[in-house]
C-alpha cells in the first residue's frame, strides 16, 4: 500500500515539476474551481476529495499548493520517502519550504532527532520559533556543558515571546533547566508572563517543568487567585513565594489596585526583592494601561528596574511622559536606559530618550552639553520619513517631511524578471482567485526568501510595482517598504480610486490625506477586505455603523450588502470619518483613535493633563489602537507631501490632547 502510493505520487510529481517552475498550464482539467474546490477539502480534512482532485490539477499554475494541500492533510501518516518524493520535486517553492516546516514540527514532536538534524540545514523560512527550539535542544544534546551560553538566551528570549503553549521550547527549556543553563527563576519568569496574559495552558506548562507538585495550587490561582491570597497565611518556602507572586500577578491584570492593597497589607515582607519589584512592576503597569495618575506611586516602591520586564519598563515611561504639564524626563531616561538592548533600539524608545537627553542638559557657556550630543546623535540615528517617530526625529533636528528623490527608473529587464518569476505568478494568480492568505504568503516568501538573502533592492523595487500595476495595493506597499536604502513614494503611498477620494473629501471638508492615510492603515487599498470582527471594504466600516451614517447623511436605500460597494465605502467612511473629527475638536489622533476604538474610549483617554498629541497617543492602552493612530497619523503626513508636493509637519497636525473645555459645544451622543 505505502509502495504504491509513493509510486503514484511520484508519478504525479514528476508530471507537474516543469509547472512548480513557473511554465505555463496546458492540457484539459485545468479550473480554478476545481483549485477551489482543493482548498475549501483542505480546510474540511476530507483527505478522499483531495486525493481524488489532485490528478485534475495536473500542469495548472497552483499545482504546487494542490499537491501541498494533499500531502499535508496526511502528513502524520505519509512515508518518509513520500515528503522527500515532494521537497525534491518542488525544491525551491514556498510550498517545499512550507511543508519542510510542517514536517520538522512534526519531526520535533516524535523527537526524531536524526531526521530533524539532517533536514533542518535545507529550511530557508527561519520565522518559526519553535522549530528554532528544537533545533537549539539538538544543539544541546550534541554537545553537552560545551554548549554556550547565547543558546540559552536565545531559548529564553523565544519561549518568553510565545503566546500560546508549545513543545519545542517548553522541551528546549526543560533540558537547558536540567543543566543549569536557565535558572528556576527563567522558568519562573514565563509563568508569570503567562498569567499576566491570562493564558493558564503556558503558564501550566512552566509551573510543570519547575515545580510539578505545585500544578494543583496553580489551579487554584487560576480559579480565584484573590480567594489563594486570602486563604493562604504565609510562604516559607521559593516555591510557596513564586506561587503567592503568580497570585498577585493574576490579581493585577484585572485588579491593580485590590493587588496593591494585598501586597502591602500581608505579602510584601514575605515575598523575595525580586518578587516583590516584579508585582509592584505588574500593579504600576496595569494602573498605566487604566491612566491612573497613581501609577507612578506604585513604580516608585520598585527597588530596582532591572528585575522589570521591557514591557514594565515601557508602562513606567509612558507614565512618566503623562505625568503632568511636563514630563518626568528623569525618570523617562532612567526607564528607558533599565530596558534590554534589543528594547532600546525601538525608534519609540529611541526618541524618548533623546528628548529627556535634551530636556535635561545643562545650558553650559562653554559649548554643547554631553547629554545634549547625546540627545542629537540618538536623533540623527532615526531621523527619517520612514514613521511616526522617525519622523519626529526629523522635525526635532529642524527639518520637515518631503518626498525624497525616487530610485532610478526601473529597466525592461528588471520588469520581466518580476513578471516571470514562478513565485509572483503564483501568489498574483491565488490572489486573483480569491486565495489571498494563500497569495499573500507565497507573494512575501518569492520576496523575502526564495532565494539566499532574499531580493535585492531593485528587484524588491521591480516586484512591488508589478504589484502595483496588477492593483495587488497590499503587496505593492508591504514590498516597497522594504527596500532598505532608496525609497519610491509613488509605490509606499498609492492614491488608488484618486478621484473619488478627493472630490468626496473636499465635498465635506476632509484632508484627503487624511482620509488616505487611514485606509492604506485600515485596508491597504484591498476593496473586498473583511476583519476579524465584521468590518468591511476600503475604509473597514462595521455594519451597524454603516446603516447609522447612512441615515445621518440622508443615504437612503442603503443595505448591508452595498458595505463593499467602493464609492459607498468611501462615501460612508468618510462620514463617519468627519464626524469623528468634529466631535474631537479637529484632532486628528483622537479622531483616529475613534475610528478604530470607537469614540468612547477616547473621550475618556483625554482626561488628565494637556499633553503633546504625541505622548497622549504613546499612553493608548490598546496596543492596536496606539500602533494605529501613530501610523495614519504618519501615512498623513507622507500623503501630504506627496499630493502637495510640499514638505509636511506631522507636528503640527499632532497638536496638543487635554480635556474638552467647559465651553466647547456638547458631545454628540448620537454617533455610534
Amino acid at each position: 500500500m505505502r509502495a504504491a502510493a509513493l509510486a503514484a505520487l511520484t508519478s504525479t510529481l514528476g508530471a507537474l515539476h516543469a509547472t512548480a517552475q513557473g511554465s505555463a498550464p496546458t492540457g484539459p482539467g485545468r479550473t480554478d474551481d476545481t483549485v477551489m474546490e482543493m482548498s475549501q477539502a483542505f480546510k474540511r480534512g476530507d483527505k478522499a476529495r483531495l486525493a481524488a482532485l489532485l490528478p485534475q490539477l495536473r500542469g495548472h499554475l497552483l499545482e504546487p499548493w494542490a499537491a501541498y494541500w494533499e500531502l499535508r492533510n496526511r502528513l502524520d501518516s505519509a512515508s518518509d520517502q513520500e515528503v522527500q518524493a515532494f521537497l525534491t520535486r518542488y525544491a525551491g517553492t514556498y510550498q517545499e519550504d512550507r511543508l519542510r516546516n510542517d514536517w520538522l514540527l512534526l519531526l520535533g514532536q516524535r523527537r526524531d532527532w536524526t531526521t530533524f538534524a539532517a533536514e533542518h540545514p535545507q529550511f530557508r523560512m527561519g520565522d518559526d520559533r519553535e522549530v528554532r527550539c528544537y533545533a537549539w535542544l539538538i544543539e544541546h544534546v550534541k554537545n553537552g556543558a560545551a554548549t554556550t551560553s547565547g543558546l540559552a538566551d536565545e531559548v529564553r528570549k523565544n519561549w518568553y515571546a510565545q503566546r500560546d503553549a508549545d513543545d519545542g521550547c517548553r522541551a528546549a527549556a526543560e533540558r537547558l533547566l536540567a543543566s543549569g543553563q536557565l535558572t528556576p527563576l527563567d522558568i519562573w519568569r514565563k509563568a508569570r508572563l503567562s498569567m499576566e496574559a491570562n493564558r493558564p495552558r503556558p503558564a501550566r506548562d512552566a509551573v510543570a517543568i519547575v515545580s510539578p507538585e505545585s500544578l494543583p495550587l496553580l489551579a487554584s490561582i487560576q480559579a480565584d487567585a484573590a480567594k489563594f491570597l486570602v486563604d493562604k497565611k504565609l510562604a516559607l518556602t521559593r516555591v510557596r513565594k513564586e506561587l503567592v507572586t503568580l497570585a498577585l500577578v493574576k490579581v493585577a491584570a484585572t485588579d491593580p489596585g485590590g493587588a496593591a492593597r494585598l501586597l502591602d497589607k500581608k505579602w510584601d515582607f514575605q515575598l523575595s526583592a525580586e518578587e516583590r519589584n516584579w508585582v509592584w512592576g505588574a500593579i504600576g503597569k496595569q494602573s498605566a494601561m487604566r491612566l491612573d495618575s497613581g501609577a507612578l506611586d506604585h513604580f516608585h516602591k520598585v527597588s530596582a528596574d532591572a528585575d522589570l520586564s521591557d514591557d514594565m519598563l515601557g508602562w513606567k515611561t509612558r507614565a512618566a511622559l503623562r505625568a503632568g504639564a511636563q514630563p518626568r524626563w528623569p525618570l523617562v531616561l532612567a526607564s528607558v536606559n533599565a530596558m534590554s538592548s534589543d528594547a532600546r533600539k525601538d525608534p519609540t524608545w529611541v526618541y524618548w530618550k533623546a528628548r529627556a537627553l535634551l530636556a535635561l542638559a545643562p545650558a553650559t557657556s562653554a559649548g554643547v552639553s554631553a547629554q545634549r550630543t547625546e540627545g542629537l546623535t540618538l536623533l540623527k540615528s532615526i531621523a527619517s520619513v520612514r514613521g511616526f517617530y522617525e519622523q519626529l526625529a526629523l522635525e526635532e533636528l529642524g527639518q520637515r517631511v518631503a518626498v525624497p528623490a525616487p530610485p532610478a527608473a526601473l529597466t525592461a529587464e528588471e520588469k520581466e524578471a518580476a513578471r516571470t518569476n514562478a513565485g509572483l505568478q503564483r501568489a498574483a494568480h491565488a490572489i486573483a482567485i480569491g486565495l489571498r492568505s494563500e497569495g499573500v504568503r507565497e507573494w512575501n516568501y518569492a520576496t523575502n526568501l526564495a532565494t539566499p538573502g532574499g531580493m535585492s533592492e531593485r528587484e524588491l523595487l521591480a516586484a512591488a510595482q508589478l504589484a502595483c500595476d496588477r492593483a495587488i495595493w497590499d503587496r505593492c506597499i508591504n514590498t516597497s517598504e522594504r527596500t532598505p536604502g532608496g525609497m519610491d513614494f509613488a509605490q509606499r503611498f498609492p492614491t488608488p480610486f484618486r478621484d473619488a477620494v478627493l472630490k468626496r473629501s473636499r465635498d465635506i471638508g476632509l484632508d484627503p490625506a487624511y482620509v488616505y492615510g487611514l485606509i492604506r492603515q485600515e485596508s491597504r487599498f484591498v476593496m473586498d477586505a473583511r476583519s476579524g470582527v465584521g468590518a468591511s471594504g476600503l475604509m473597514q466600516i462595521m455594519p451597524a455603523t454603516a446603516r447609522e451614517t447612512a441615515r445621518h447623511i440622508g443615504l437612503s436605500g442603503f443595505n448591508a450588502s452595498q458595505i463593499n460597494d467602493r464609492d459607498t465605502n468611501i462615501t460612508i467612511g468618510t462620514a463617519y470619518l468627519k464626524r469623528a473629527l468634529d466631535d474631537f475638536g479637529g484632532s486628528m489622533a483622537m479622531a483616529a483613535a475613534a475610528y478604530n476604538a470607537g469614540p468612547s474610549r477616547p473621550r475618556s483617554w483625554r482626561n488628565g493633563p494637556l499633553l503633546e498629541a504625541a505622548i497622549w497617543a504613546e499612553n493608548v492602552p490598546f496596543h492596536e489602537t496606539r500602533d494605529y493612530v501613530k501610523k495614519v497619523l504618519s501615512n498623513t503626513t507622507s500623503y501630504a507631501a506627496l499630493l502637495t508636493g510640499q514638505p509636511q509637519s506631522l507636528k503640527a497636525r499632532l497638536g496638543m490632547v487635554g480635556p474638552r473645555e467647559a465651553s466647547a459645544p456638547p458631545v454628540d451622543d448620537k454617533m455610534p
